[in-house]
């Protein structure tokens, strides 16, 4: 692949750019948003210039209702040899293509699961995409050098290709993105009017669990209505686990024995189940949660504190597969934990010590 146009710069299509652009690709970028393109555009993701012949690939970096209409409008102009989109919604697109007579044989759908809460080409990285899964949902129309320039794409950005059927990744995407980010934003939508003495006590837990609710909320709004009837199956299910929490709680100090401890058992097999489905996720691709261990370490917050701390850990054969920082209210020490190895977590808390406290050296 030597050309590519880009279409829509926000934070992933300006990855897509810059990761692009790393690999030696003449990248042209095109966005209805100017101020947007020229962000890009100085960031190094490419040129604002139109190309002057058919590049290799578009990829259309557009919300998902507005794939079928772009595309019927780029394969119109002859821009490109192959179309490709990245949005996190693929049935309304492959629908919306049909309806709009847009060439079905020369596009292919696909969806990066990589991105950030952040909107806009200031939030974009050439790196986002390492090791992350990247789904394509070819249609039996679908050609196979179409398919053949999805893949070097996808090598090109460092991801990890996965060929699926478009409802499949709508029904995989509403349980482990699109629904957790509705329950994010309703469980965030609560400390909106809650006191100042409630806010104030907020730490990792609440901010961890609400963290996706700062996401553009047109952007999202836009992914939920493309993919309303798979969000709400997901919500369905979640909703029953609630009334079950619900009843359980309510019942949990019932005046009878029996009643109490039946809601306790419930209560206790709820969370129980959290950590069964919490096993399931990976920190990072190939490894699981069961095959890690955090282990906790107190720190200065002085500039160099952290680096050496990792350079010190390295010296000692650990590798960090995650690392999670929360500062004092106080600003003057940090609490770091490090995801490691199961095997390795013994030895780096023996390495650091009682009381798991780093201090900058000199």
């Amino acid at each position: 692949m030597k050309t590519t146009t880009v279409i829509g710069t926000g934070a992933i299509g300006t990855s897509v750019a810059l990761a692009l652009t790393r690999r030696g690709v003449k990248v042209h970028l095109e966005d209805v948003d100017r101020a947007a393109a020229k962000t890009a555009e100085a960031m190094g993701a490419g040129s604002l210039e139109a190309p002057n012949e058919r590049v290799d690939l578009a990829v259309l970096a557009v919300p998902p209702a507005q794939v079928g209409n772009v595309l019927a409008r780029v394969q119109d102009s002859g821009l490109a040899r192959a179309y490709l989109d990245v949005a996190s919604v693929k049935k309304v697109p492959h629908d919306d293509i049909r309806a709009v007579r847009a060439d079905p044989a020369s596009y292919i759908g696909s969806h990066p699961l990589a991105g950030t809460e952040r909107s806009g080409p200031l939030a974009a990285r050439a790196d986002l995409f390492e090791g992350r899964p990247w789904v394509l949902t070819p249609s039996e129309l679908t050609g196979q050098e179409v398919l053949n320039r999805a893949l070097e794409l996808v090598t090109l950005c460092d991801g990890m290709p996965v060929v699926m059927d478009a409802g499949v990744h709508d029904h995989a995407v509403a349980l482990i993105s699109h629904a957790p980010h509705l329950i994010s934003s309703l469980l965030a939508a609560r400390l909106e009017h809650a006191t100042e003495e409630s806010v104030r006590l907020s730490g990792q837990g609440v901010a961890d669990v609400t963290r996706i609710a700062a996401g553009d909320a047109r952007l999202w709004g836009d992914i939920l209505r493309s993919n309303a009837t798979a969000v709400a199956d997901v919500l369905d299910a979640f909703a029953a686990g609630l009334s079950r929490a619900i009843g359980a709680l309510r019942t949990v100090s019932d005046a009878d024995p029996e009643k109490r401890r039946r809601a306790e058992e419930d209560l206790d097999e709820l969370l129980r189940e959290g950590n069964r489905g919490c096993a399931r996720i990976a920190r990072k691709p190939g490894t699981r949660r069961t095959e890690l261990a955090t282990v906790s370490v107190t720190i200065s917050d002085k500039p160099g504190a952290l680096a050496e701390l990792f350079t010190s850990i390295g010296k000692i054969g650990v590798n960090i597969e995650d690392v999670r920082i929360e500062h004092s209210r106080d600003h003057t020490r940090g609490l770091v934990e490090l995801v490691v190895q199961k095997g390795s977590a013994t030895e780096l808390s023996r390495w650091l010590g009682a009381g798991g406290t780093w201090a900058v050296s000199g």
